[in-house]
């Protein structure tokens, strides 16, 4: 239930351009128990407002929170700006600087002549301060439009919320249009999804309905149609479309069939306003087509810098090679040397063939050759991964810091904007790139944004695992356009005499599937078993690892499908009743369908960068504090992601799920010790190459495929995955070839 908060605004600490802000606000008055001993002191507050006056009073509902790094805080989900209500107020509110002009011996006349509710009395009936002994027309002016301003922006939020926007929503649209905001909206409420990034087109044109639009409303039409644009290139991955694309996917989402002519109109509309661009039948969002052509731009000035030549470079790798106890191979000497020298390099190869290896002595060869001590080593080499589980395991495999990109770029939640960027470069000289299979088009545009052109590039990955899930595909388009130089790496090293993973890796890989599959090895089992005896098996199998001494954090189990009777989340249900099983000192609640439990294992979502929690990352509830015994009065969940414990509140719930079994997608850019990979029929649109290659590549030890040899086989021969529509490779290329003319 809300609570409220009154008092006064004295000073923000932090502000976005979006409206959010965190500033300290004076108690006076409070319906909540826990702020009592707050009356007359100062608390934190956190909302999104329209505007803020210092040592005004405000009227603001919301929830106590004990956030776990700046404690308690006051969460404001709507406020009000109070008009002083005594007598010594309103003279103090009209002798201020909202006033320049009116002295306090003026404002005390006017309160004088016109009472206690002079302010009220003056939005009424303007004309009352004639009643005023020597107010001027000047000043009469003033007052008017300076309080009919201050009044202006309360209503307005009120007319946003009461039309259907949230209070977030209704400040940004306030934040952008101010005083114009309902003309602007009544002359083209679609407008507003230029302006306001977070408000998509569904909802919007929810709330068009109370403007009488036209179902083909041009307006509504090109919004629809950039909106499609939009959604077709996150669900496809694709940087382009055909106008077939674009016009089937418009006329579906409608539900009904576009005039083609009209259609291209708005579409040729869209393109002068720059919000799409046309390039050889190729209809690009600005945005993307904006971002491939950056690409191209950096990634040729890389190419053509001149190498950088270290005498007795091969002297210092075999150095390395006896410090450090090993020996590496033609390819993987190639590798550490094209990466040294160059100002961009691509390593790629499947696991076990010692990418992280090289990864390690880039780093340790470069801190040599350049004599940087290890201070100077941090700040001049980066080692980046697109998830917060890549990244820390390429941090514990070379034994040197690494981020995340977003992390790195100094990624801004509320506006979506990078602290790191063009205008304000990281100073870094050598940057390695794990995981690139995972970065799509937008994200490596950012990153290269923010590098200065004087760098070292070293991009790491294997193009065999699936794409990003954003648009393109930016590894395999550089390894295609053959312009940059590639180590492709070969020789297996994670590899025993009686190893598989690798060598199944490959065969998956070339569609080359042997026999050996159907065998034990030391790190490889196939339990073949019916669709119906999935589940079943999976819980006998949990068992028979509890009983060996595995927990839930060395095993992995993934599935292609959320959805189904093998589907996740059916399983997850039943892999917690084993794992983590009921128990009277464990605290639970209840969210939807699903009972989160302490000691649960669970999979994060979304990206959190201010609590150094992304998309992908595996944690343990540590705690859960039911609602009737926790401060904020809310059920609350403790996560401990290694060692990191993260606190969410109902409204952040769905930022979590079960993670006994997750997707193969939320497996990419993370090892486990041994993983548990159900397979059948029943998950026949998503059993393709890529697929499989990815989730048998997250074994690190030990790989237990459960299921119907069908399946299996078929997934391995099936290729027949969506080629995304990009066109990075083609205009690297091109940029290639007409400079060496």
């Amino acid at each position: 239930m809300s609570k409220y908060v009154k008092g006064i605004y004295k000073r923000s600490i932090f502000s976005s351009e979006k409206g959010f802000v965190i500033g300290i606000l004076k108690l006076k008055e409070t319906d909540d128990e826990e702020l009592q001993d707050y009356i007359e002191k100062t608390i934190t507050f956190t909302g999104y407002f329209a505007d803020l006056k210092e040592d005004d009073m405000y009227l603001c509902k919301g929830e106590v929170v004990n956030h776990p790094k700046y404690g308690l805080q006051f969460q404001v989900t709507e406020s009000e700006h109070m008009k002083p209500e005594d007598k010594d107020g309103i003279i103090s509110f009209l002798s201020s600087d909202l006033f320049s002009g009116i002295g306090e011996k003026m404002a005390t006349k006017i309160v004088e002549t016109l009472g206690e509710n002079t302010l009220d009395r003056i939005l009424e009936d303007p004309a009352c301060l004639n009643l005023v002994p020597k107010l001027s027309l000047k000043k009469q002016n003033q007052i008017i439009q300076n309080l009919t301003k201050y009044e202006e922006s309360h209503k307005t939020i009120v007319y946003l919320t009461e039309l259907g926007f949230s209070m977030k929503d209704a400040l940004s649209i306030y934040n952008c249009y101010k005083g114009n905001t309902i003309l602007e909206l009544e002359h083209n409420i679609y407008r507003v999804l230029d302006e306001v990034e977070e408000i998509t087109f569904p909802k919007l044109d929810r709330i068009a309905s109370h403007f009488n639009i036209d179902t083909l409303d041009e307006r509504r039409m090109k919004a629809c149609l950039f909106y499609i644009g939009k959604k077709l290139s996150f669900e496809t991955g694709d940087t382009y479309f055909v106008i077939e694309d674009l016009y089937e996917s418009m006329n579906q989402y409608l539900g009904l069939e576009v005039d083609f002519d009209l259609f291209q109109s708005y579409l040729e509309d869209l393109c002068l306003e720059n919000k799409f661009v046309l390039e050889e039948n190729r209809y690009y969002l600005k945005t993307i087509h904006d971002a491939e052509q950056y690409i191209v731009k950096r990634i040729w000035n890389l190419i053509q810098k001149e190498d950088e030549r270290y005498q007795n470079l091969d002297e210092n790798i075999q150095t390395l090679e006896k410090q450090e106890q090993i020996e590496y191979n033609e390819e993987q000497k190639k590798a550490i040397r094209e990466s040294l020298q160059k100002h961009i390099t691509i390593i790629t190869g499947g696991p076990g063939t010692g990418k992280t290896t090289i990864i390690k002595a880039i780093v340790e060869l470069y801190q040599s050759l350049n004599h940087l001590s290890q201070d100077e080593a941090e700040s001049e080499i980066a080692l980046l991964a697109p998830t917060g589980r890549a990244s820390k395991r390429m941090a514990e495999a070379t034994l040197f810091p690494a981020t995340t990109i977003h992390r790195f770029l100094k990624w801004n939640k509320d506006n979506n904007e990078f602290a790191v960027n063009e205008w304000n470069p990281a100073t870094q000289k050598l940057i390695i790139v794990d995981e690139v299979s995972m970065i799509d088009t937008q994200l490596f545009e950012h990153l290269l944004e923010g590098l200065t052109t004087n760098i070292k590039l070293v991009l790491v990955g294997d193009y065999h695992q699936l794409p990003s899930v954003g648009p393109g595909e930016i590894l395999k388009d550089l390894l295609l356009s053959e312009c940059i130089t590639t180590i492709p790496l070969n020789l297996l090293y994670r590899q025993s005499n009686d190893s598989y993973i690798p060598v199944l890796a490959e065969e998956i890989k070339n569609n080359n599937l042997s026999e050996q599959y159907l065998s034990t090895t030391n790190d490889f089992t196939f339990l073949e078993c019916s669709p119906e005896q999935i589940g079943p098996s999976l819980k006998k199998l949990t068992e028979q690892l509890i009983e060996k001494g595995y927990d839930y954090k060395r095993v992995q189990m993934m599935a292609p499908m959320y959805a189904g009777p093998n589907g996740i989340d059916r399983l997850n249900q039943e892999l917690q009743a084993i794992w983590n099983p009921k128990e009277e000192d464990k605290q639970e609640i209840k969210v939807g369908d699903v009972i989160f439990r302490e000691s649960d294992k669970v999979l994060q979502l979304v990206n959190m960068p201010e609590e150094n929690v992304f998309n992908g990352d595996i944690g343990i509830i540590s705690r859960i504090i039911p609602s009737e015994m926790s401060k904020s009065k809310k059920n609350e969940i403790y996560v401990d992601y290694d060692g990191l414990e993260v606190k969410y509140l109902p409204k952040d719930f769905s930022k979590i799920k079960h993670g006994f079994i997750i997707s193969i997608h939320k497996s990419q850019g993370s090892e486990f010790e041994l993983v548990v990979l159900p397979i059948c029929m029943s998950y026949y649109r998503m059993l393709y190459r890529k697929l499989i290659y990815t989730g048998v590549t997250r074994a690190k030890k030990k790989l237990i495929v459960m299921g119907e040899i069908q399946a299996f086989t078929y997934s391995v021969s099936n290729d027949h995955e969506r080629i995304r529509k990009t066109s990075l490779c083609e205009k690297l290329r091109n940029v290639c070839i007409n400079s060496s003319k």
